[in-house]
């Protein structure tokens, strides 16, 4: 039985490798085979976020299906640099983040790019077609104020991340329990799944993000810095009762 067919609960865990060496090359293999693992132990969504050069790798020598960090707003063709949306769909990425605080781009090109996604993604990615999937994407938030003007883009999630919190030991839930609250409802008006990010290292302050409403969470330094990560994603899993 396949990941998704498991999975009970609809709270996911998106793991950001970042460009730290812990998880790039084979030791995002390594780390996105953990998310696979616990995953569906757990009957957890645990989605490996990954650096484009990885994606192919990570989808190839796991049966996860990763996110990409960024993807640029270019069409095939004349476009030295750029990560293009076709390429990473053909690696056999299933989502990307974009506007992270680390990669901030314009709303017009947060738009341009959503209206690409939902003319070639699907229609480009054998894997996606193979398990029912499409590609998604999750526009971050740095404000509520930014929060309430890019959920009327309708992506698939948006994620709230001050970026001052980012990296740190303090997490947004607890930090800022009454901006998660608001930011809860400003995207139930809309449907849509809000993710909450920065801080989040433990059991509780996931804990408390559900109960506050998220969705998920987005994190990053406890889980990839962590001398075992598999051992720090069952301990932020654990007050969940999967």
């Amino acid at each position: 039985m396949g990941l998704t067919a498991m999975i009970k609960s609809n709270f996911k865990i998106f793991v950001n490798f970042k460009t730290y060496p812990q998880g790039r090359g084979m030791e995002a293999v390594r780390l996105a085979r953990i998310c696979q693992k616990l995953g569906e132990e757990k009957k957890m969504t645990i989605i490996p976020v990954v650096q484009a050069v990885d994606i192919y790798r990570v989808r190839k020598e796991t049966e996860v299906s990763p996110w990409v960090q960024h993807i640029d707003w270019q069409e095939s063709g004349q476009h030295t640099g750029w990560i293009n949306l076709e390429a990473v769909v053909e690696a056999g990425a299933v989502g990307t983040l974009l506007n992270h605080s680390e990669h901030r781009i314009p709303p017009g090109k947060i738009r341009q790019i959503l209206k690409r996604v939902a003319v070639v993604a699907v229609a480009g990615n054998r894997f996606a077609r193979q398990e029912g999937r499409t590609f998604q994407v999750m526009v971050c938030c740095r404000t509520l104020g930014q929060l309430e003007r890019l959920v009327k883009l309708k992506p698939d999630f948006l994620a709230y991340e001050p970026p001052e919190l980012i990296g740190g030991t303090v997490s947004v839930s607890r930090e800022k329990p009454r901006a998660v609250e608001k930011a809860v409802r400003i995207c139930r008006r809309y449907d849509m799944p809000l993710i909450v990010g920065a801080g989040i290292h433990s059991g509780k302050d996931v804990l408390l993000a559900k109960k506050m409403g998220a969705m998920g969470v987005l994190v990053s330094s406890a889980v990839v810095l962590s001398e075992d990560p598999e051992e720090k994603i069952k301990e932020m899993l654990t007050l969940l009762h999967c």
